[in-house]
């Protein structure tokens, strides 16, 4: 009776109510409820796991706190002597407040080295890079059409960009043999691949700077895949989130940086580039909600506008970024320290890990590393990856990384690690489990090599033994 009650109520429900395409069971979604059944703390649970699954990035808050302590006014909603509170707490446009727009622009502008000049009018306000991809894909793609996305991939896209839309994701498979670059024949590969799946190709989606690789697109990538989108007529978006933390080598190469090289400011691929961007990471401040698309096609504008009244950003958080934005001598600054922190905190990582025997894919940008785990695998298997996870997440280690298998990674044995989002001391004490628990497979591992060896010296004594008695040797007559 019960059963059947609860099949009634279910039937009640919507399609979306329903869907279990949300991704919700994957393992990096998985990492993240055991990190909250057991978190780490120094004093309260030092034995807990710690999360190295967030790419967050709380290197800088000093920075921002102190800029905060100076300008009172600003927090306090004072301007001239009199209270902004009334103003900002009244119905604001969904266009957003103008004044935030402009400096965010030139924040845009700044971080990509003034490669590029963003026009505000074609800025869209959301909440949330999650937002503004999904927005992004509604404006893009019917239900049941294609998008491209290069792997490993954040794990995020399989909610972000197919659980409400309806679009559908075709890898564009990259492999480890060249650092994860993204080449022509994959690109093409990926697009038969969604061909013979009947699924018209809406456009290929791109992260740059990487997330979970770490690493910027050269201008040989961004060229192909400028070619690429071309001569199928798709679109192309770029996510580029993550534009503010490239803190070594090359430099950050924005798509709309390479159009403007290529000369395309006048040809139809001008409308047909788009790019996310966010203050999540740049300024670490993922709880403000500020994300925005870009685009130079003014129908998408204008449709994605209207949609972003479904997920506004408050007007008291648009004031109070455009007065930090807006001090461009503090953003500077912030900038070249977040950089420099960053750089840091990675080779404190990379070091760590090396100590373990485990290397990291060389990566310049982003707030986490690609590490290579594949020779402490059992076997060449996605099962013995998760099997690995399984023991550093709970049983052995107590660190939340994420599997290569959660981010689409083509091969086994890869998992990203973050490196901005906890204490130097928790980060040493999370490179201490790791070289214990490698230490103690090592050792695992010899043992059970020295016991075989000593089985099948065993074995051979044995059979030696054997063969002589057969054949006579040894034997005394009476």
């Amino acid at each position: 009776m019960d059963s059947d009650r609860r099949d009634c109520h279910l039937n009640m429900l919507s399609k979306m109510a329903m869907c279990k395409s949300h991704g919700q069971d994957s393992s990096y979604f998985i990492g993240w409820q055991e990190y909250e059944k057991n978190p780490y703390h120094p004093i309260q649970n030092p034995s807990g796991i710690i999360q190295m699954g967030l790419a967050e990035n709380q290197l800088s808050f000093d920075l921002l706190e102190s800029w905060l302590t100076r300008n009172q006014d600003v927090i306090q909603f004072r301007e001239n002597g009199g209270s902004m509170f009334r103003d900002l707490a009244l119905f604001q446009d969904y266009h957003g407040l103008q004044a935030f727009k402009n400096v965010l622009v030139s924040f845009m502008g700044e971080i990509r080295r003034r490669k590029v000049k963003f026009d505000p009018e074609k800025l869209v306000l959301t909440a949330g890079s999650t937002s503004a991809n999904e927005t992004l894909i509604f404006c893009l793609a019917e239900p049941g059409e294609a998008l491209l996305l290069p792997t490993p991939y954040y794990p995020g896209f399989d909610r972000d960009l197919k659980w409400r839309t309806g679009a559908e994701i075709v890898p564009i498979h990259c492999y480890s043999s060249n650092n994860f670059r993204i080449t022509e024949s994959a690109l093409e590969d990926a697009y038969e691949e969604a061909q013979r799946l009947n699924l018209r190709v809406k456009g290929v989606f791109i992260t740059n700077p990487s997330n979970p690789l770490g690493t910027t697109m050269s201008r040989d990538e961004l060229n192909n895949l400028i070619t690429f989108a071309m001569a199928k007529n798709i679109h192309i978006v770029s996510d580029e989130i993550y534009a503010g933390t490239v803190f070594d080598s090359p430099k950050f190469i924005s798509i709309m940086e390479a159009l403007i090289d290529r000369k395309h400011e006048k040809s139809k691929m001008w409308s047909q580039v788009h790019i996310v961007s966010s203050l999540s990471k740049d300024l670490g401040l993922p709880g403000f909600r500020i994300g925005m698309i870009y685009s130079n096609n003014e129908t998408l504008i204008a449709a994605a506008t209207k949609m972003s009244s479904f997920g506004l950003i408050s007007s008291q958080t648009q004031y109070l970024l455009s007065k930090i934005l807006g001090d461009k001598k503090f953003i500077k600054r912030y900038i070249k320290e977040n950089k420099k922190g960053l750089k840091k905190r990675r080779e404190m990582l990379v070091s760590g890990l090396e100590n373990s025997g485990i290397e990291c894919l060389k990566s310049n940008a982003g707030l986490f590393c690609f590490v290579d785990m594949r020779h402490l695998l059992n076997s060449n298997t996605f099962e013995a990856e998760m099997e690995l996870w399984r023991k550093i997440l709970l049983s052995d280690v107590g660190l939340n990384v994420s599997p290569g298998s959660s981010c689409h990674c083509s091969e086994p044995g890869w998992f990203r690690i973050c490196f901005a989002n906890i204490a130097e001391e928790t980060l040493d004490l999370a490179m201490q489990r790791i070289n214990d628990f490698v230490s103690s497979m090592n050792l695992q591992r010899r043992q059970l090599i020295a016991a075989a060896s000593a089985s099948s010296s065993r074995r051979r004594t044995l059979a030696n033994w054997v063969v002589k008695l057969s054949s006579g040797e040894g034997k005394t007559y009476r």
